[in-house]
């Protein structure tokens, strides 16, 4: 092995590149954590073309959590209330087994559900889908990318026939005028937002942020429009209807590749400037100024995350932002596009290998018999082995524990006993499951404190595969350590269930994953996400970004092949047009009230990383970040009678959290935010999630997590109780965590 391993960074979907330096280097003393482990050193790779060696601090104390806390072998117990006990993976295998062909037996294939994760590899996607949709026979593989882009997802292909951004990292520094919205890019993907405003300021473009709150991002802005939670379809509906009203369109691109405009034109005919601006809560000026930077810029690079994509309205959002694109020509070209900001670091692979309930690998869909046939046909299966139905997403398979529908639930590198909408409830259902699988790197978290049956999986660092980032660029990402315990390969332990379950013929025993990585290649050969030119090998020598067929060559790929989708203005849809999309606006699901007066919004921070199963685990984040709290404005906190730093009482029709007050002019009246972190191992009485309903977008099922209604009311705290000092998680846990500590 040489000094270092080269590697994608395992959090946002930016898909840095990172050199990870062994723990002893010559002349180096070797740095050790807590439990005396070596700690790896990783720096940003200045090769990598989509970061060019900026790294942020997750990336850059990812070395720090590598060894903490890991599950080491596999526990089963036969119900919640007993401690685990530890068995060989054989055991494991077969009970898996057992439990699975008993479902089956008893209620159908569609009583299995497995919930996966944009933290796996490729192959561990892939892998995956081949057990479930394939030789199980049911369509129930959801992960948590339905949390986080699967709105995105469908508003690409609604409106271009495909998923799949067309834009790239080199946008960010063509464009004149970027327009940001729902989307804290400062604190979810800085190495983007430092890319992006090193080029506004140098070539004096504009930045357009669309937040209430002003954030990090929003304070960078050329325009920073404060709008009210739930009012972008009234904003994007009222650029366009400005955009129109000047002549600012561009009619023959609109004449040549898209269709449905007239009736968009129709919609958008009620959303006048004052009603607008009303709505959004912000100036008529204001709303006027956004459309006239959008008219007059030759080039607009649009960039949206979870602020768009979380909602009931989130499709629509997504559709809306890229009807602006269509009707002004900003999309195919250097510095212009709608580009969504994916949230995990392979999110996007987890897309192209058919990672969601309703998908297949190579950007197919299950709906679709040519696509079915054409995987089972890769697969080895039975004509039909694929089911046409899209199988349950990932809040109802939540449903489908609560009304015993599912029998075994497989959740794997994902912690939804934080993430999932609605804690409370989802906690109930999962004390009704059957039989829950916690398939993770680390132990504890919340999510094995409801499983029968815990995997340890190999960490990042511990196994090669491949990711995708946002950019659509794929980086191999190499082994550099061995796996503690007995962890294994997410794959590997997919794959032996499925040769336990009788899929010899699938699951090749003697198979890398380098085998498995071609195999899913070879399925997307002709389509959009065509990566049949790409293998380990080739990877090897460093990222690349698809369309990349199998008859490229590095030598023509560059000339034949754009870093841009839709450059000749033709599109997937059956026409070969993109689609208008004519939504109305319909607003929050759970909107202020009397009893409960303000907006809830949540996000993340710049150095935490979703529910703190990595993070949580690292000193100088936990330094930064030492616990959540509530962003209040200071005319509501006087209105209220609240003091700095007090706890304070938040409450939604679900449930309450306590948390200490931040008084700040960077929110907007009427909306306070919560940081979605901390879930009941880390904190009490910090669930985010505890507050938040399971309202869905009707078309991508993507939950609302980013707004309910809440009511605010002081409390007399214990006094420890204002004390963020988090405690040893050994000393929150209990006995499942004593069954482990004994067992070592």
């Amino acid at each position: 092995m040489s000094d270092f391993a080269k590697t994608q960074c395992p959090y946002c979907g930016v898909g840095c590149g990172l050199e990870v330096l062994p723990p002893a280097m010559p002349g180096k003393a070797v740095k050790r954590d807590e439990e005396g482990n070596p700690i790896w050193q990783a720096r940003g790779d200045r090769a990598h073309p989509s970061s060019k060696g900026m790294v942020c601090v997750k990336g850059g104390s990812i070395g720090d959590a590598l060894d903490k806390d890991r599950l080491l072998y596999p526990m089963v117990r036969d119900s919640l209330k007993d401690d685990f006990r530890r068995i060989s993976w054989d055991e494991a295998y077969d009970l898996i087994a057992q439990k699975i062909k008993g479902a089956i037996a008893t209620k159908g294939p569609d009583s299995v559900c497995m919930y996966g994760s944009g933290q796996f590899q490729t192959e561990d996607y892939y892998t995956a889908q081949k057990l479930i949709k394939g030789c199980i026979g049911t369509n129930n593989f959801d992960a948590n990318s339905r949390l986080c882009m699967s709105s995105a997802v469908a508003g690409y292909i609604q409106s271009f026939g495909s998923d799949g951004p067309p834009a790239c990292y080199e946008d960010l520094e063509e464009t004149d005028c970027a327009f940001l919205i729902g989307t804290n890019t400062a604190d979810c993907h800085p190495i983007i937002f430092n890319r992006l405003t090193k080029h506004l300021k140098k070539s004096r473009g504009t930045l357009i942020v669309v937040d209430p709150r002003r954030t990090k991002t929003a304070e960078k802005a050329t325009l920073h429009l404060a709008i009210k939670p739930g009012s972008d379809m009234m904003l994007l509906n009222g650029i366009a209807h400005l955009l129109i009203k000047w002549g600012k369109v561009d009619q023959g691109y609109i004449e040549s590749c898209t269709e449905g405009f007239a009736d968009y034109v129709e919609v958008v005919k009620h959303y006048p400037p004052d009603v607008v601006a009303e709505a959004c809560g912000i100036s008529p000026q204001h709303l006027a100024a956004a459309a006239r930077l959008w008219a007059k810029s030759k080039r607009v690079l649009s960039l949206w995350s979870m602020g768009v994509n979380q909602s009931t309205e989130g499709t629509a959002k997504c559709r809306t932002i890229i009807n602006l694109h269509l009707m002004t020509g900003n999309i195919g070209r250097p510095g212009a596009g709608p580009f969504s900001l994916t949230g995990q670091p392979n999110a996007m692979g987890g897309r192209e290998a058919g990672g969601l309930a309703h998908i297949l690998p190579g950007y197919r869909v299950v709906m679709n018999p040519e696509h079915r046939a054409a995987v089972e046909q890769v697969w080895k299966l039975p004509e039909g082995s694929i089911r046409p139905e899209p199988g349950l997403a990932a809040w109802d398979m939540i449903l489908g524990l609560e009304s015993g529908d599912v029998d075994v639930f497989w959740v794997a590198a994902t912690n939804p006993a934080v993430s999932m909408p609605d804690i409370d409830r989802t906690k109930k259902a999962l004390e009704k499951s059957p039989f829950t699988i916690c398939q993770d790197a680390y132990y504890p978290t919340e999510t094995t404190e409801y499983s029968h049956l815990i995997l340890p999986a190999a960490q990042w660092g511990e196994k090669t595969g491949v990711m995708t980032n946002s950019e659509r660029v794929v980086t191999l990402c190499k082994s550099f350590k061995r796996a503690r315990g007995q962890a294994k390969a997410d794959w590997k332990i997919f794959a032996e269930v499925g040769r336990r379950l009788g899929f010899e013929a699938q699951f090749d025993a003697e198979a890398t994953s380098a085998d498995v990585y071609a195999e899913f290649v070879s399925l997307t050969e002709g389509r959009l996400c065509d990566m049949s030119g790409l293998s380990h090998v080739r990877l090897a020598g460093g990222p690349i970004q698809w369309p990349m067929p199998v008859e490229a060559t590095e030598a023509t790929a560059v000339d034949r092949f754009d870093k841009r989708l839709y450059t000749d203005g033709r599109f997937l849809t059956a026409s070969g047009r993109a689609q208008f999309a004519k939504f109305h606006h319909k607003g929050l699901a759970e909107p202020p009230n009397p009893d409960y007066p303000f907006v809830l919004t949540t996000g993340r921070l710049y150095g935490h990383w979703h529910t703190l199963t990595r993070t949580g685990r690292i000193k100088r984040i936990n330094k930064m970040h030492p616990g959540a709290f509530l962003e209040i404005h200071p005319r509501d906190a006087a209105d209220l009678g609240f003091e700095a730093d007090e706890v304070v009482e938040v409450r939604s029709p679900r449930g309450k959290v306590r948390l200490p007050l931040l008084i700040t002019k960077a929110i907007s009246p009427g909306t306070v935010f919560v940081p979605m972190h901390w879930g009941f191992l880390w904190a009490d009485d910090m669930e985010a999630n505890a507050l938040t309903h399971s309202e869905v977008c009707p078309i991508s099922k993507e939950p609302e997590l980013k707004a309910c209604a809440v009511a605010l009311s002081k409390v007399v705290p214990e006094p420890a109780e204002v004390e963020l000092v988090q405690e040893s998680l050994f000393a929150r846990l209990g006995r499942s965590v004593r069954a482990v500590v004994g067992a070592r």
